[in-house]
């Protein structure tokens, strides 16, 4: 498998400092590569997925050998450019520690480099990325996931300033519905239906993003709508479109892990205008956050096995009128990162690739 390139963009995402010189002996599947090296000197530009790619077979199993827990995940801890890591061959494991040194300092020569005690929250925009936040940021806030029910039940811009037609930033807006105590949303158009490659049910709507709106004044007594501002437009807004509530801005963790349970989902969409999806690009999956799908959930790819014509089925004299078919494996072809999820949609990035994936390719649980 071909390693993603780096890309340089200065998010703060989880890292790995403090308690890696405890970290137990990996998981019988998280192999190191025959030709790892002894060392890796971080640079920027470097993420985690890269690094532990140079180590290990499978860069998704980086939490396993720096011997981190859920826990931990949620109290992160950084690295930097300058730091070097190393591969402790004794132990198999990774650590900021020369192998037996015993200093714990995370430097090369016991002089304490980076010390994650003196560190404030704000400094860790320094520290490398897990993946390449820059290809997927696009997709945090939009496109927009929505489920038929909430497409019934969204507030709709019923009525707009005399004489705007579309409206852009910090014009008024009228909107009707229940805003169940929301003052930020986004504002949406239906779009492209997203039906699942299994049996053709529509799952939701890929809702077109337009911008935001901000709560300027809620309805009065005997007024039927509230009165809203529009806080940014990316596109032209008008009567008739819908509002969801913004989603809420956090601090993305994205440690990879395999789901709590078994996952076995399709491809539902290849997104950047292609029909076939490579390394770095965006996929949409049928499975969500009700089938256990969540944040750092990382999947394997398979290329839908086909059914081809088989040219030497036995000849039983019978006149057929269909020719026999034979039904070939799913082909492995890459990994797949989990980094959005819905109720019944995740988004997905690429990490991996071998083949082109395609609308219908599996993901599944890594076995």
């Amino acid at each position: 498998m071909k390693n993603f390139s780096t890309v340089g963009v200065r998010v703060a995402v989880v890292a790995l400092f403090a308690g890696l010189l405890a970290a137990p002996t990996q998981a019988a599947t998280c192999e190191f590569r025959p030709n790892a090296p002894d060392q890796h000197l971080v640079v920027k530009g470097d993420t985690l997925w890269d690094i532990s790619g140079k180590f290990l077979e499978h860069p998704w199993c980086w939490p396993q050998v720096w011997g981190l827990n859920k826990e931990e995940i949620r109290n992160p801890h950084w690295i930097y450019p300058g730091q070097v890591i190393y591969f402790d061959r004794k132990n198999n494991r990774l650590s900021l520690s020369r192998p037996g040194s015993g200093d714990g300092s995370g430097s090369a020569n016991g002089v304490l480099r980076l010390s994650p005690q003196v560190r404030t929250e704000g400094l860790g925009k320094d520290a490398i990325q897990a993946i390449p936040s820059g290809v997927i940021e696009p997709f945090l806030s939009q496109p927009l996931i929505v489920d038929a029910d909430e497409l019934k039940g969204s507030p709709r811009i019923a009525a707009a300033q005399e004489g705007h037609v579309y409206l852009g930033k910090d014009d008024k807006i009228y909107v009707r519905g229940n805003l169940k105590g929301g003052s930020s949303f986004q504002v949406f158009r239906p779009g492209t239906p997203l039906k699942d490659p299994e049996n053709g049910k529509l799952v939701a709507y890929e809702a077109v993003y337009l911008g935001t709106a901000k709560l300027f004044a809620e309805a009065k007594p005997g007024v039927d709508v509230h009165t809203f501002m529009v806080a940014t437009s990316k596109q032209e807004i008008g009567v008739g479109d819908l509002l969801i509530p913004a989603p809420p801005t956090v601090m993305r963790n994205y440690m990879p892990h395999p789901p709590d349970q078994k996952v076995d989902a399709r491809v539902m969409g290849v997104y950047s205008g292609v029909t076939h999806a490579g390394q770095n690009q965006v996929v949409s999956i049928n499975r969500g956050t009700l089938d256990g799908v969540d944040v750092g959930t990382v999947l394997q790819l398979y290329n839908l096995g086909k059914r081809v014509v088989d040219p030497g089925a036995a000849k039983t004299g019978i006149l057929r009128t269909t020719k026999p078919t034979i039904k070939l494996p799913d082909e492995q072809s890459g990994t797949l990162f989990i980094f959005r999820t819905f109720k019944r949609v995740s988004y997905g990035l690429i990490m991996q690739v071998t083949e082109p994936v395609e609308v219908g390719d599996v993901a599944r649980s890594p076995e």
